[in-house]
């Protein structure tokens, strides 16, 4: 896993926990926050919008990488995702696969429990690997078929 230096996972864990705060979330009242580092050091934010036909919802950590991608941004190195629950929280499996579609499978992912200022072990740092094991990337669309 890649490391990152303190002050840098200090900033991404508080734009997850400013993303947080503008989640629209009127029918589960489950807010998520995500902050994403690009290679460049630019932190795009990302928070879950719920829609009345629930499919329409999109959840914190796919906002942003819409928002990345959509302004250009192909590589990330590192990802942090907040909730209001007191222990971490992992990206549902869509999001993974999502993540998969643009990160190294070494890239940290930070899970912040909502108290993770207070609490010694309110950050669990985790890799995409640990989180989407046997995955199916870009790459295997690469390999011969016969």
């Amino acid at each position: 896993m890649t490391d990152i230096v303190a002050s840098t996972r200090d900033r991404l864990l508080q734009a997850a926990v400013e993303a947080k705060t503008f989640a629209y979330v009127p029918y589960s009242k489950f807010r998520v926050g995500a902050a994403l580092l690009t290679e460049d050091g630019e932190i795009i934010k990302g928070a879950n919008i719920e829609n009345a036909s629930y499919g329409g919802t999109i959840c914190a950590e796919r906002t942003a990488f819409m928002k990345a991608v959509s302004e250009g941004h192909r590589k990330f190195v590192a990802l942090a995702v907040t909730t209001d629950v007191a222990s971490p929280i992992a990206p549902c499996g869509m999001c993974r696969q999502v993540i998969r579609e643009f990160c190294p499978l070494d890239m940290p992912i930070l899970l912040a429990a909502s108290s993770y200022l207070e609490k010694e072990d309110g950050v669990r740092e985790s890799t995409l690997e640990e989180l989407l094991p046997f995955s199916f990337g870009p790459e295997d669309l690469e390999r011969d078929r016969g």
